[in-house]
């Protein structure tokens, strides 16, 4: 089965944590196969535009979504019911966001880690330096059974010098303890736990090599590889990812210059889901667990799938 949908784009300036480029005034038809198994079931549908860069899709369990617009500073929710709405203002340029009971944990680029409490919206700060330092500029994160909190930390929105001085990857345990685990990524930027929590994916902006490492035991990783290389766009050579999500089957589905990437938990490639713009970042949303939300430089989308996305358990004790 293909699906197609045909959308006007208007002229833009993406405010980096990735590119930078004018688009001209265009028209995009965007057709994609079914993947096997996977989907999509339908049509792309753009949810809403006129964002300046959209981030850090977090769905909840009742099918609200929470993303990012990082540059006008703010978190948007999109209840289940189909309405939008300003969550928090300011957000710390919030990125990366992950729902866990009734807090959202937000990477704030402006330099920490926080949890929101999607009641009172209390803000409570979890990690916001290293060795005396703020970080750099925090960008997506992942909340493990032990209540720790692995994220990356690139150079993307952060002051001159870096305040780290090295772009890495952290853990926060639950116990408040952060622990630098990586610096030698050039650009790492989205992360993810497999559906068994026993491999951390970390994907880096500026090289075409996703990671994986094997995790030994909260905060404490093993010898990484090279879980896959992305397929890349005419003229490219070593374009990096974004951001990711999983489905329930562990295939990880993986934003980059060409649109999501998706590939078994082996790393074989299993096909590409194209959007109107370049996605940044992606979530499995909806009462069911089987829309995939994408957030696109100046636009929300969704599309229906067949996969159901993993759902993370967060702390068991």
């Amino acid at each position: 089965m293909r699906v197609s949908l045909r959308v006007l784009t208007l002229a833009l300036f993406v405010v980096s944590p990735f590119l930078v480029s004018p688009t001209a005034l265009v028209a995009q038809e965007v057709e994609n196969k079914e993947i096997a198994g996977i989907g999509p079931t339908g049509p792309v549908k753009k949810v809403q535009g006129d964002f300046a860069f959209t981030e850090g899709p977090a769905a909840d369990a009742e099918g609200n979504l929470y993303f990012s617009d990082i540059p006008n500073n703010r978190i948007h929710r999109l209840s289940a019911s189909g309405e939008m709405s300003v969550f928090v203002e300011p957000s710390g340029h919030a990125n990366g966001l992950m729902v866990q009971g009734g807090r959202l944990l937000a990477c704030q680029m402006d330099g920490q880690i926080v949890s929101i409490d999607l009641k009172s919206k209390e803000v409570t700060v979890l990690a916001k330096e290293y060795n005396g330092n703020r970080f750099n500029a925090p960008n997506d994160l992942v909340i493990d059974r032990s209540g720790g909190v692995y994220f990356t930390d690139p150079r993307f929105r952060a002051p001159e010098p870096w305040p780290q001085g090295k772009e890495a990857v952290y853990y926060r345990s639950a116990e408040g303890e952060v622990k630098r685990l990586l610096d030698n990524l050039p650009a790492p930027n989205g992360v993810i736990l497999s559906p068994d929590e026993k491999t951390l994916y970390v994907i880096p902006s500026m090289q075409k090599e996703m990671m994986a490492y094997p995790i030994e035991g909260p905060g404490n990783l093993g010898q990484g590889r090279v879980f896959c290389t992305l397929q890349q766009a005419e003229g490219r050579d070593n374009g990096g990812g974004d951001g990711l999500t999983l489905d329930s089957r562990g295939n990880l589905y993986i934003t980059s210059g060409l649109g999501l990437q998706v590939f078994d938990p082996q790393g074989k490639l299993l096909g590409i889901i194209r959007f109107p713009e370049q996605p940044a970042n992606v979530t499995f949303g909806g009462k069911d667990a089987k829309t995939l939300y994408v957030t696109a430089r100046t636009s929300l989308y969704s599309v229906e799938m067949e996969a159901q996305g993993h759902t993370f358990p967060g702390p068991t004790k």
